[in-house]
């Protein structure tokens, strides 16, 4: 896949697997420590609107933040929307690293991204982020505690964007109603799935 440089203003699908297929989160603190991490790092940069923490990979859906550009050149800006999100992965690895008694990375080589740039492809990305965990036969999505589904449609406070999530759906009914019916597109998104 060609590398794809994060640009300000667009939503980004991140993810990445556990290098040589490895589980990234070896137990319940790993997954609670990731996503603190992600609201210290990510959150400098980018909105997120979904993510799915499987035992060997990441999804991550944001909208990085529109930075105006007469504010700085165009390589400073693309490194300072990199650096936090390869910050995130650094403190994360060193903390499993440590914790595991294990060395190198754990990380796949490259995190992988993809520019989002139509509404619909956005809306099956949705779908697909928040159901992924049925997709590897590990657990019903709307049981499964490490995804943004609850935060969607539950009402105690988020650093997600459900408000506008929700709206790309209509309504909250009619979100919960796609996610159970499972209504998307996976021709459109057959190069995100990981197994």
């Amino acid at each position: 896949m060609k590398y794809q440089p994060f640009e300000s203003g667009h939503f980004f699908h991140i993810y990445n697997r556990g290098n040589n297929n490895e589980n990234l989160f070896l137990e319940q603190d790993n997954y609670n420590y990731f996503l603190v991490l992600m609201k210290k790092y990510l959150l400098q940069v980018a909105d997120v609107y979904s993510y799915c923490l499987l035992p060997n990979h990441f999804h991550v859906l944001v909208k990085f933040y529109e930075v105006p550009l007469d504010t700085v050149d165009l390589e400073k800006k693309k490194s300072n929307l990199h650096q936090p999100i390869s910050n995130m992965l650094n403190a994360y690895t060193k903390a499993i690293n440590k914790r595991h008694n294990r060395r190198g990375s754990l990380f796949q080589e490259h995190l992988k991204r993809i520019k989002i740039t139509e509404e619909s492809y956005l809306r099956n990305l949705i779908v697909y982020i928040n159901t992924n965990s049925t997709h590897h036969d590990i657990e019903d999505y709307r049981t499964y505690k490490h995804s943004s589904y609850d935060a969607l449609i539950g009402e105690q406070k988020t650093a997600l964007k459900r408000d506008e999530v929700i709206e790309l759906f209509d309504d909250l009914n009619n979100f919960k109603h796609v996610l159970h019916s499972k209504r998307l597109d996976i021709d459109a998104i057959q190069e995100l799935i990981l197994e």
